[in-house]
C-alpha cells in the first residue's frame, strides 16, 4: 500500500462465504474493485462462476469454489484450498447462512431452530477458526468479519431461531476479536438493515410489510448489496487496524427511528 492509497487492496486476499449474491456479492466486489484477490465460496456453482466472472473484470485473480458450509470438513478443505491456490488470507467475511420459515414459536420444532442455528451459527464457528488457524500461522494478522442481522437486538416475530443464531454471532465475534488481538486480527460484525438481496424478496413482496417498514426508513429507500461494498474495503484494509470488536450497524437508519 503506498502513501495516499488508504484503501488499495492490491496484494490482499479475501474469503467470502455466500459470496456469489446479495451482501456477500457486495462484499466481493468491493474488494475486488479495491484490488483485492478474492475466493467467492457458495453450494451453487453456477452463481459462484456468474460472481466470477463479474469480478474479474476488476483485473484481480477470482477464485470460486463449491461448499456447503454446513459440513465442517468441506469448509476445512476449502479454506486450504484457497489459501493454498492463493497463496494466503488475509481477510475472510463470513456472510453464508438462512433464514428461518415463517413458523409461530409455539410450533416451531427443535428440529427447525437447529437447522437454522447450525447454519447460521454452528457455520460460522467454523469458517472463522479455519480462517484464523490461517491468519495465525502467516504471522501477519487479518481480518475476520460476518454478517450479522438486526434481528440481533430487535424482536422478530416468528424469527426466533434466526434471532438466536445472529445474536450469538455477534457475542462469538466479540470473543474472538479479544483472543486473538494480540496477534493482529481483528473481528467484527456487519448488522445491516433492510436489504433487497434473494433471501429478502418473500418479505418485500408483502404489501403490508413494504407499506409499515419503507417510512421507518429516514434514507427513504431500501439498501442495496452495494451499499456493503465501502464496508467491506474498510474492514479488510489496514486503515481499520484498531478497529476490533464492534458491530456495525448499515440499516439507513431504520433502528434510530
Amino acid at each position: 500500500m503506498t502513501e495516499g492509497s488508504l484503501f488499495d487492496l492490491t496484494g490482499h486476499v479475501a474469503v467470502v462465504t455466500g459470496g456469489n449474491s446479495g451482501i456477500g456479492l457486495g462484499f466481493a466486489r468491493g474488494l475486488a474493485k479495491a484490488g483485492a484477490d478474492v475466493c467467492v465460496v457458495g453450494r451453487n456453482s453456477e452463481r459462484n462462476e456468474a460472481a466470477a466472472i463479474e469480478l474479474r473484470e476488476f483485473g484481480g485473480r477470482v477464485l470460486a469454489l463449491s461448499c456447503d458450509v454446513g459440513e465442517e470438513q468441506q469448509v476445512i478443505d476449502t479454506m486450504d484450498r484457497a489459501a493454498a491456490e492463493l497463496g494466503r488470507i488475509d481477510s475472510c467475511f463470513v456472510n453464508a447462512g438462512v433464514s428461518q420459515g415463517f413458523i409461530p414459536f409455539v410450533e416451531t420444532d427443535l428440529a427447525e431452530f437447529r437447522r437454522v442455528t447450525s447454519l447460521n451459527l454452528d457455520a460460522a464457528f467454523v469458517t472463522l477458526r479455519e480462517a484464523a488457524k490461517v491468519m495465525l500461522a502467516q504471522g501477519e494478522g487479518g481480518s475476520l468479519v460476518a454478517t450479522a442481522s438486526l434481528a440481533a437486538h430487535q424482536g422478530v416475530p416468528r424469527g426466533q431461531s434466526y434471532a438466536a443464531s445472529k445474536a450469538g454471532l455477534i457475542a462469538m465475534v466479540n470473543s474472538i476479536a479479544v483472543e486473538l488481538a494480540k496477534h493482529g486480527i481483528r473481528a467484527n460484525s456487519v448488522l445491516p438493515g433492510w436489504v433487497e438481496t434473494p433471501m429478502t424478496e418473500g418479505a418485500f413482496a408483502w404489501d403490508r410489510f413494504r407499506e409499515r417498514v419503507h417510512p421507518r426508513i429516514p434514507v427513504r429507500r431500501w439498501g442495496l448489496p452495494s451499499d456493503f461494498e465501502s464496508v467491506a474495503v474498510y474492514l479488510a484494509s489496514p486503515t481499520s487496524a484498531y478497529h476490533t470488536g464492534d458491530t456495525l450497524l448499515i440499516d439507513g437508519g431504520y433502528s434510530k427511528f
